[in-house]
């Protein structure tokens, strides 16, 4: 049940018929993985532990750095030389006390990134490369636990939601592949930070949606956003069959 304080805090999304009281204990017995917490990671950090969901497992063994500060907001001066984990926690736990909290200060392995993936209910990828980004799909796809998937650069931004529940939906590897030779990270070729408040507030929505069930997720579409012009255009993307990750031979 939610107490007097929690019908309070959560009235606003409540009144939502989509939300309702039904959701919002939904969100409460909920689990999620962070997996990475800079810019993208900042905000759905920070909304979802807003909104009430009740446990955030939060995964990054960064430390706070001054260039951070443009745009993971979840941080501030004085967090720089902290470890990103506990400089979020900190936060989080300022804005909701009821939240439960769980720290992976460590590179997750294969090993530890499977143990983190089974232990939750849904896993948004807010880290900044390919490797890592392959890994935590991987272990989504065994595990069939939701991979909401954001990334942005430049000012460029793309959105979208890997199912592995649903037999129609593709995982990330069928959209990319091996993925690019020439992978840029933030720190080589820039990004503006309202962008990955926008990509990262647009992954918490997809969370949200999931977990409390209601809406249309973005499984299957493919989000691009031009922040240079203010336009978002949407691809639909399929399964592939042959994939190596998901596809019929592996599943």
């Amino acid at each position: 049940m939610l107490s007097d304080n929690e019908l309070l805090r959560y009235s606003r999304q409540i009144l939502l018929p989509q939300i309702d009281v039904d959701g919002q204990l939904r969100l409460k017995d909920s689990r999620v993985l962070i997996v990475g917490l800079g810019g993208l990671g900042a905000p759905v950090a920070l909304y979802l532990a807003a909104a009430g969901v009740g446990e955030l497992h939060l995964a990054d063994f960064d430390s706070v750095d001054l260039t951070n500060l443009q745009r993971q907001i979840i941080h501030d001066t004085g967090s720089v030389g902290m470890g990103k984990v506990d400089s979020a926690m900190a936060r989080l736990q300022a804005i909701n006390p009821d939240v439960k909290l769980v720290a992976h200060r460590q590179a997750l392995d294969v090993d530890s990134l499977d143990a983190a993936v089974a232990a939750v209910d849904l896993v948004l990828d807010c880290c900044d490369n390919f490797g890592t980004r392959e890994a935590v799909n991987a272990a989504c796809v065994a595990a069939k636990k939701p991979l909401v998937s954001g990334a942005a650069i430049r000012l460029e931004g793309q959105l979208s939601v890997f199912d592995p529940r649903r037999e129609e939906s593709p995982c990330y590897h069928c959209l990319y592949g091996h993925g690019s030779e020439a992978e840029l990270t933030c720190s080589e070729a820039g990004v503006v930070g309202p962008l990955v408040g926008l990509v990262g507030s647009l992954q918490a929505l997809e969370a949200l949606k999931l977990l409390a069930g209601f809406g249309e997720p973005l499984v299957g579409r493919l989000l691009l956003i031009d922040a240079l012009g203010t336009r978002f255009r949407e691809l639909r993307v399929k399964r592939d069959p042959q994939c190596a990750v998901c596809g019929v031979a592996h599943g």
